[in-house]
């Protein structure tokens, strides 16, 4: 029977779209010297390659960081799809999500069960293509039937897409209105809650006081424990979830929905139904690979070294990029960093530290003190500063998820900042 085969050491590599020397200091597995070829021809910021040196990206979420943990996991992820495999629409026909895969959905539901960061128990699960055409879904399912615009809110810094997200269409159903803090209209409308949030890290609730007709959605990208401590079980109304930061495949499209809500579940459904008439089920059985492969590391016969279990190997590694960045800021003294405390952690029982995948800097000195973002390109880094997060210009984001060489070579870069000789120190940019 003719078939397919996909593995980790396959995958398309390049750099995510979207709007928004190789050192393995962590484990004992290693990584193939293709694999490390590919990642030198591939990165532009590695050392000795200036003047002029080429910048690097780190604008985008693309969470690569991610790419060496599932090369060196070899078959334990390949899947093998038969050419009859697979054909139908149909998926769960008597379900909410028909065209969700069962094992999807019981993966989904085991893997928030290991980790204890959302309730699933009774509640419905749309899959999507991406968190992206999820947060559209939710903007139909809560619009759709309202005699009156839905506005659409979030409190600064928010995440850089929002906006577009809630505008591309120039709906009449829902409009982007900006800062949830001033926000004062009659009408239904609806606050985006990003918590952890993608700026800065922080945790979040809503701002918007409660009333007939408003709606809170969750997006808990960054929810788990590679990057935050799990301090409670999230059970809210709507929460958004993604295949790509949580395990790092951003390239599958994968984000699901967990909503207590049947008629809201539906009708983000039906949105799905006529844009693309369901998911790729390709990419579902690949993701109900990966996170089955989460959970067999911490369960059963099939657990792994603790040094290797997945969320314990990246937190270790997000702490260690973290303790190396604040280094640097604390030499140059130019930029600022946000403080977290640490909080009691129910998914590793104890004591743990927030490492989110973004750096929310923010520069304090200097000629360039109000463009950030510039004053980086300057230097060969390429970020994404904070006008597009709804905040002013002192703030620039940059991107935590990069392969090692790309930020040691970020690390470099910004070290060569020295307070008070911005206008001066500038490297040649390609």
């Amino acid at each position: 029977m003719a078939h397919s085969t996909i593995t980790s050491s396959s995958l398309d590599q390049n750099e995510d779209p979207n709007c928004a020397g190789q050192q393995q200091p962590y484990s004992t597995i290693t990584s193939s010297s293709s694999s490390l070829d590919q990642q030198k021809n591939d990165d532009p910021g590695c050392a000795g390659q200036h003047p002029p040196v080429s910048p690097i990206s780190l604008d985008k979420g693309d969470p690569m960081i991610f790419e060496e943990y599932w090369e060196r996991m070899g078959d334990k992820c390949d899947l093998r799809i038969g050419g009859g495999d697979l054909m139908s629409y149909l998926s769960n026909p008597g379900g909410v999500c028909w065209f969700l895969l069962p094992q999807l959905e019981e993966s989904i539901r085991r893997i928030h069960s290991l980790v204890g960061n959302a309730a699933t128990q009774g509640r419905y699960i749309v899959v999507g293509t991406g968190s992206s055409q999820l947060v559209q879904t939710v903007l139909y399912a809560l619009s759709s039937d309202s005699p009156h615009p839905l506005s659409v809110v979030c409190a600064p810094p928010y995440y850089s897409c929002y906006p577009e997200l809630a505008g591309i269409l120039k709906s009449e159903l829902y409009k982007w209105e900006g800062d949830a803090h001033t926000f004062n209209k009659d009408g239904p409308f609806l606050e985006l809650v990003t918590s952890p949030n993608n700026p800065d890290g922080s945790i979040r609730g809503p701002v918007v006081r409660p009333r007939a007709g408003g709606h809170v959605m969750y997006d808990l990208a960054y929810y788990w424990p590679q990057f935050t401590p799990i301090t409670h079980q999230a059970d809210h109304d709507i929460m958004i979830f993604t295949f790509s930061k949580s395990v790092g495949h951003a390239g599958s499209r994968i984000g699901w929905a967990i909503v207590k809500n049947k008629e809201i579940a539906i009708k983000m459904v039906k949105l799905i139904e006529v844009l693309s008439i369901g998911v790729s089920k390709e990419a579902q059985l690949r993701a109900t690979k990966i996170l089955g492969a989460i959970c067999d590391g911490y369960e059963g016969s099939l657990a792994m070294p603790e040094s290797d279990k997945f969320f314990d190997y990246f937190r270790r590694i997000m702490a260690e990029r973290w303790n190396k960045l604040r280094e640097v800021v604390k030499k140059n003294q130019v930029f600022s960093l946000p403080e977290y405390q640490q909080e009691q952690c129910l998914f590793s029982e104890g004591l743990a530290g927030t490492h989110p995948g973004f750096a929310w800097l923010k520069c304090e000195k200097g000629e360039s003190k109000d463009d950030a973002e510039g004053f980086l390109k300057g230097y060969g880094i390429q970020a994404r500063g904070g006008h597009k997060f709804g905040v002013d210009g002192s703030f620039v984001r940059v991107s935590m998820m990069s392969r090692e060489n790309t930020f040691k070579a970020f690390l470099e870069r910004l070290s060569a900042i020295e307070a008070g000789r911005d206008s001066t120190y500038k490297m040649d940019v390609a």
